[in-house]
């Protein structure tokens, strides 16, 4: 993984993303999701309920990873990044995810208090293409 540019264009083209948690036995826990709704430096936002495992599990312990690849017809490429994850509750940053089909998931709106955002902050990452893999620190990317 050359660029920062490289790695959110990929981010960006796929359609879903897996969050991996840390559960109480310090077993890992892996969770299909929809790809982040907003990517800013080496931060990551996705949505979920407030009341879910995995927010439970990221409120006892902030360790987390999360995942993205794409199959090709002859290429299969991805990349696994680690860091931390923030449930995130505060009104600004709800409204700042916020999509107006989200009253589908949260009756109550944005100030559904079952509504929160998730804020990964990747540290590191594993990038992996052609038969190849290389190991990288998000702020050595260009």
């Amino acid at each position: 993984m050359k660029t920062r540019e490289h790695l959110i264009e990929f981010i960006q083209k796929q359609k879903v993303a897996f969050i991996a948690s840390v559960d109480e036995d310090d077993f890992p826990n892996m969770k299909a999701m929809f790809v982040p709704r907003k990517i800013e430096e080496n931060s990551f936002y996705f949505t979920t309920n407030t009341s879910s495992m995995r927010s439970q599990q990221f409120m006892k312990n902030p360790k987390a990873s999360i995942y993205f690849y794409n199959k090709g017809r002859f290429r299969y490429e991805g990349v696994m990044l680690t860091g931390t994850m923030e449930v995130l509750q505060d009104e600004e940053t709800k409204k700042e995810i916020w999509r107006t089909g989200d009253t589908m998931f949260y009756k109550q709106g944005v100030t559904d208090p079952d509504y929160c955002v998730l804020k990964f902050t990747a540290i590191k990452g594993r990038h992996y293409c052609d038969l190849k893999t290389e190991s990288f620190n998000i702020e050595d990317l260009e």
